[in-house]
């Protein structure tokens, strides 16, 4: 398919699920006792207020467009002080848990949406489908990806509140650096290939965990 076939069925499900994502971190913080991202209208389902110029727009596209084997992109941050949180280390855990539990919700109503899909006309039906299956795709990716205990992906956040202070201080401590870890294993498997050595452990990391949530969505499916 044509970068402009492909788009039409991209757009909805990619800015819904990063929205979401988002909205999800700001609206569970707003509840638990900080308002910082209420303040500044994040606490909101509106694209605009959570789209990143180059991660939200930019990057995907440029993904889509030269064919990557992934799509992947990204909302502003969502700003917490953790110190107007209740109890900070404990609400912090369900803060960071709240953006893959969106992209879970979503993966949900995608699936169920496939029961209405008999009653379109077939153009529209098919485009549904479409539209469905990025859907389940793009959000089981943002979930387990998001899960990396990894800090500052949520995973780290969760592992940081959870795990004894031992642990959790030195990986706090990994957060200038997360980023780079990161796009580090992002570009493994480009080095593996001039090396001739499979090194995409990032997907081989991912995969179980997506295909767990992938199926999720096909029992819920007709």
């Amino acid at each position: 398919m044509s970068f402009l076939q492909v788009l039409p069925v991209v757009v909805i499900p990619l800015l819904l699920a990063i929205t979401l994502h988002e909205a999800g971190h700001a609206w569970v913080a707003h509840k638990l006792g900080d308002n910082t991202a209420k303040m500044l209208g994040r606490v909101s389902f509106n694209p605009i207020v959570h789209i990143d110029p180059f991660g939200t727009v930019l990057l995907p596209l440029l993904l889509l467009m030269s064919g990557a084997p992934f799509l992947f992109g990204y909302a502003k941050p969502v700003p917490v002080n953790y110190r107007n949180l209740n109890n900070p280390r404990r609400d912090m855990v369900f803060v960071a848990l709240a953006g893959p539990a969106a992209n879970i919700l979503l993966v949900i109503c995608a699936a169920l949406l496939l029961h209405i899909v008999g009653f379109l006309p077939d153009v529209a039906g098919n485009w549904l489908v479409a539209n469905i299956i990025f859907a389940v795709k793009i959000n089981a990716i943002l979930a387990v990806f998001n899960m990396l205990p990894i800090p500052p992906l949520d995973g780290g956040r969760v592992a940081v509140g959870l795990l004894p202070d031992i642990i959790a201080r030195p990986l706090s401590r990994l957060e200038p650096y997360g980023m780079l870890i990161i796009i580090g294993l992002f570009l493994l498997p480009a080095l593996g290939a001039q090396i001739g050595l499979n090194l995409n452990i990032l997907w081989a990391i991912l995969e179980p965990g997506i295909a767990l949530v992938e199926r999720l969505a096909m029992l819920i499916a007709p």
